[in-house]
């Protein structure tokens, strides 16, 4: 069992790294752990590698954004919920590639392999909803929605952000279509 102190410590640890690693991808481990308030020890004892502290942030920032669907769902209409929830999906993406400096192509690959499944299972959910009370089309394919938001996060966000637009059209595609 984790002792709470040592629990706030990586919590502490983790917003310092999101923070100063999606501002600048070169920040060092004793620059984090300084934001962080704890000692190098602390870090490394949690963290080993800065690969293993990047990794680990943008897992927790996966884990934040697939928990956030049921509570979406009972606030909101499915496409609502969707929108809602691919716009935070975009803005943790486009602050994932800034992460990304810091880290190997195999590190790249885990990451992704890691995320794929819940991203899909949490897409799965805000679909199924739609289908279920008629909203979006029943051939609508969370891999496919995927696929197609991936170019989300890479659209140019200065001077304005074309995000909300492009996601504006996928979520159109997306409705049912009156039968006639």
């Amino acid at each position: 069992m984790v002792r709470s102190d040592a629990r706030e410590n990586r919590a502490r640890i983790l917003a310092a790294a999101r923070e100063a690693l999606t501002a600048d991808g070169s920040t060092s481990m004793n620059q984090i752990a300084q934001r962080a308030g704890v000692g190098a020890g602390t870090l490394y004892r949690n963290f080993p590698t800065r690969e293993a502290l990047v990794l680990a942030v943008y897992q927790d920032e996966v884990e934040r954004i697939v928990g956030t669907v049921s509570d979406l769902l009972a606030q909101l209409p499915p496409l609502d919920a969707l929108r809602h929830w691919t716009i935070d999906l975009v803005e943790a993406m486009r602050r994932k590639h800034g992460l990304g400096d810091a880290l190997s192509p195999s590190a790249h690959q885990a990451m992704s392999e890691q995320s794929y499944g819940p991203v899909v299972a949490a897409i799965t959910a805000l679909l199924d909803a739609g289908k279920k009370d008629g909203s979006i089309r029943t051939d609508a394919d969370p891999g496919d929605f995927l696929q197609l938001t991936g170019a989300l996060w890479r659209a140019a966000s200065t001077p304005e952000d074309r995000a909300p637009r492009m996601l504006a059209l996928i979520l159109d595609g997306l409705r049912t279509q009156p039968q006639g």
